[in-house]
């Protein structure tokens, strides 16, 4: 699905410190609804900081999120929540089952029968045929497809990635960006998809937001962001002059 102008998220004034130190300071920033948005700068540069203030971890220090046009400084609905999932990059799962993980969301929200959603999404990721396996037997990439089913499972409106694809071989990265993709395309999912790969950003986003040490410093459509960037410092990072 290709975004219209509706905002997902907007952003103003937005700081976050712990303690003295301000990690992240963004001025303005808007996500619209039914984009691929990729956030991409080096490690520490405050991009899974921001996306545990998208996903209501964490509140700001200062400044405010509009979600939907609606600013979100009171108490978060249930309702909310369930409408935003996110995909760490190291999967926090459950003990037991592969199905179990995967079906466990389902259940909170009063679902009976989960079977048929719960063999769809393993499929969807190639482990229907683990279903019954313990998770703690496995692999670092295995985990994290089933914490990526476990989230669109749930079909929510907002899919938040931190480095979803970081522990896959080629083949599986992939796949998940084309499991990614079509959710977007056919449910109008907005994603939020934080990545170090700048080719990976380019490859499914329609724009691209460059995070450095804690500041916005570029957000483009991803043509211009990869082609003509507006700041040299984007430049320098798509040409790999920064470090990750």
């Amino acid at each position: 699905m290709s975004p219209g102008g509706e905002e997902a998220f907007r952003l103003e004034g937005v700081r976050k410190r712990y303690g003295p130190r301000e990690v992240l300071r963004i001025d303005q920033l808007t996500i619209r609804s039914g984009e691929i948005f990729g956030l991409v700068g080096p490690s520490g540069a405050g991009k899974s900081t921001l996306l545990r203030l998208l996903n209501f971890l964490e509140p700001p220090t200062a400044g405010r999120i509009l979600y939907r046009g609606q600013p979100l400084d009171g108490r978060i609905s249930p309702d909310l929540l369930r409408r935003i999932t996110t995909v760490f990059q190291r999967p926090l799962l459950l003990s037991g089952s592969v199905a179990y993980n995967v079906a466990f969301g389902l259940r909170l929200r009063g679902r009976r029968n989960v079977t048929p959603a719960v063999q769809a999404a393993l499929q969807r990721v190639g482990l229907w045929e683990l279903a019954r396996t313990p998770v703690h037997t496995l692999s670092g990439g295995e985990a994290q497809r089933v914490a990526l089913a476990r989230a669109l499972v749930l079909e929510p409106d907002v899919l938040l990635l931190d480095e979803p694809t970081a522990n896959l071989d080629p083949y599986h990265v992939g796949r998940i960006e084309e499991i990614v993709r079509e959710e977007n395309r056919a449910r109008g999912t907005t994603v939020v998809w934080v990545t170090h790969n700048v080719f990976q950003a380019r490859r499914v986003a329609h724009r691209v937001g460059l995070l450095l040490s804690g500041e916005l410093v570029e957000v483009s459509e991803t043509s211009r962001f990869f082609e003509q960037p507006m700041d040299p410092r984007s430049a320098a990072f798509v040409r790999g002059e920064m470090a990750y």
